[in-house]
């Protein structure tokens, strides 16, 4: 519960940057002056990229969390523990002696996303986060295929 209203936090603060970087650049691009319409239009670009990330980041944790409810309704997520260490961090030793089965699962069954979601866990698990974000893309991309 506390990583969503951290994640509501900062994606009110961002919205509100946006809106501000926005103002800004409405002001320099009604200025006239040459200089004050070309910073005008790059802080317009800016706001843009921003909020492309938010929706990225945003869409991404609410379908990682939907593959997770279907998974979970299913009895299909993981059911190995793994110690954590006082920082909450999982041992890694552990996650690594898991990960093997995960990847054979894939190999096995490269375009089921459930294999796919399970291999993102067992990165996430081991500590190689951004394996475990492709991992996870990829089981989203699966599944949404599959609904079509």
């Amino acid at each position: 519960m506390s990583a969503r209203i951290g994640v509501a936090v900062m994606a009110v603060l961002l919205a509100l940057y946006i809106v501000l970087v926005a103002q800004r650049a409405w002001l320099l691009l009604v200025s006239g002056q040459p200089i004050g319409v070309a910073m005008g239009v790059a802080l317009i670009v800016l706001p843009l990229i921003a909020a492309w990330a938010l929706w990225r980041e945003l869409s991404f944790g609410l379908d990682t969390q939907r593959l997770a409810r279907l998974l979970e309704a299913e009895h299909a997520l993981p059911t190995e523990e793994v110690d954590v260490r006082p920082s909450g961090r999982p041992d890694r030793s552990q996650a690594d002696e898991l990960f093997p089965r995960y990847r054979a699962d894939v190999e096995e069954h490269p375009d089921d996303w459930r294999a796919w979601f399970r291999l993102g866990l067992a990165y996430d698990g081991a500590g190689d986060r951004p394996r475990a974000r492709q991992a996870m893309r990829t089981a989203i991309r699966f599944e949404k295929a599959q609904r079509r």
